[in-house]
């Protein structure tokens, strides 16, 4: 299917489709007319792709990962869980950070704001 088709069907915009592409997280076939033309595995590999950015992991961690994921789910390996295990605990250190400058702004607030009558 054409690069409209295969966002339509996958919910992925045409501009991320070729992103992927250029990242080497996917590949397209080309049709006679040079359009990308996307198989069903391919858009299979693209939900999985979403999936994983969404959950905030890194466009590295996931090309090196990604082969392992679709071709064989039940493998993967203990040096990959040590990274998302080390780019959650990234994730959770910033989250207190910013957890600490809100409840800061918060009594400020609440100290700027004059009493009710």
């Amino acid at each position: 299917m054409q690069i409209s088709e295969a966002s339509r069907v996958s919910g992925v915009s045409a501009r991320a489709l070729r992103y992927y592409e250029a990242e080497g997280l996917i590949v397209s076939g080309r049709c006679a007319n040079g359009f990308r033309d996307y198989c069903q595995s391919t858009l299979d590999r693209v939900l999985v792709i979403r999936e994983l950015l969404e959950s905030g992991l890194p466009v590295r961690l996931i090309r090196e990962v990604l082969p392992r994921l679709t071709d064989h789910p039940d493998e993967v390996c203990p040096e990959f869980l040590a990274e998302v295990q080390s780019h959650r605990d990234r994730l959770a250190a910033r989250i207190a950070i910013l957890s600490g400058q809100q409840e800061a702004l918060d009594a400020f607030l609440q100290k700027a704001r004059p009493a009710s009558s």
